[in-house]
C-alpha cells in the first residue's frame, strides 16, 4: 500500500489579483488554473491526514466529497494554512470527539492566541474542540504511520514539511539545509512549493524548486503554492523538466 495524495489548493495569497482582474490566469478557462489556497488530504494505511486548513477548508473539503478526517498537520500558523480550522466543528459533531491538531510548539501558541473562543475555561456552546499534539523535528506516529518532520525555513520562520512513506511535502519554504534533504532520499513523489518564476524573499521561486526537486531526486516531483504570477498552468509544463510537473486542484497521485 502506497500513500494517496489529493491537492485540495495549489495557490496562494501571495499575487492572487484584486477584484476585477483581468490578468491571463484569471481569464483562463482552464480548470487547473483555479487555485484554491494551498493544502493536502492523504490517505495511507486506513488514515485520512489533512495538511493545512486555510481559509478554502470548508469548500475545499465539500468539493472534493470528504467526508472524514482522522488528523491535521500544520506546516506553520500563517493564516492562509490555519483560518479554516473553525469549520472543523463539523468533524466534531460526526466523531464526537475533539479533532487532532498536530503543530509545533510555537504554532499552537498562536492558534491559542488566533481561536481563543476554542481555548476559554468556560467554552460558548458549538465551538469547534481541537486537541493539540506538540510535535518537533523528531519522527512521531498517529496509529501505524511514522510521520519524518522535515524543517525548512520561509525566510526567517522555521516551518514543518512531512514524509510519509515514500511521500513527502513541502510549501512555505525557501531554504532546506542538506542534512534535511537527507530525509528526501529515495521519493516516489515530491510536493514543493515554487511561487513564482522571479525571486522572492520567502518562497521558492520555479528555479530554487527545480534544483532543490532534483537534489532531492524524487521519481516524480509536484509544485504547488503557485501564484498567478507564474503564469498558465498549460504554460508552466512546457519550461518544466522531466519528471517535474505543476500541481493542480483536485489532482490525485498515489506514491
Amino acid at each position: 500500500m502506497t500513500p494517496k495524495i489529493t491537492f485540495l489548493g495549489t495557490g496562494t495569497s501571495q499575487g492572487i489579483p484584486v477584484i476585477g482582474c483581468r490578468c491571463d490566469v484569471c481569464k483562463s478557462n482552464d480548470s487547473r488554473d483555479k487555485r484554491l489556497r494551498t493544502s493536502a488530504y492523504i490517505e495511507y494505511m486506513g488514515l485520512r491526514l489533512l495538511i493545512d486548513a486555510g481559509p478554502d477548508f470548508r469548500q475545499q473539503l465539500l468539493g472534493a466529497h470528504i467526508e472524514n478526517i482522522d488528523a491535521i498537520l500544520l506546516t506553520h500558523e500563517h493564516k492562509d494554512h490555519t483560518a479554516g480550522l473553525d469549520d472543523v466543528r463539523a468533524f466534531n459533531y460526526i466523531n464526537k470527539r475533539a479533532v487532532d491538531i498536530y503543530a509545533e510548539e510555537r504554532v499552537q501558541e498562536a492558534l491559542k492566541y488566533e481561536f481563543r473562543y476554542v481555548f476559554e475555561k468556560d467554552k460558548y456552546p458549538g465551538i469547534p474542540e481541537f486537541a493539540l499534539h506538540t510535535i518537533d523535528e523528531k519522527p512521531f506516529r498517529i496509529g501505524q504511520i511514522e510521520i519524518i518532520p522535515i524543517r525548512a525555513w520561509h525566510a526567517k520562520l522555521p516551518v514543518l514539511g512531512f514524509r510519509i512513506a515514500d511521500l513527502a511535502y513541502i510549501t512555505d519554504a525557501n531554504r532546506i539545509d542538506d542534512f534535511e534533504l537527507d530525509k528526501l532520499k529515495d521519493l516516489s513523489v515530491l510536493v514543493i512549493n515554487a511561487v513564482r518564476r522571479k525571486p522572492h524573499i520567502s518562497h521558492f521561486n520555479l528555479e530554487e524548486a527545480i534544483a532543490t526537486a532534483q537534489k532531492a531526486g524524487a521519481q516524480q516531483t509536484f509544485l504547488t503554492h503557485l501564484s498567478h504570477q507564474m503564469g498558465l498552468h498549460a504554460e508552466i509544463e512546457k519550461i518544466l523538466p522531466s519528471g517535474i510537473a505543476p500541481a493542480c486542484d483536485g489532482l490525485t497521485i498515489h506514491a
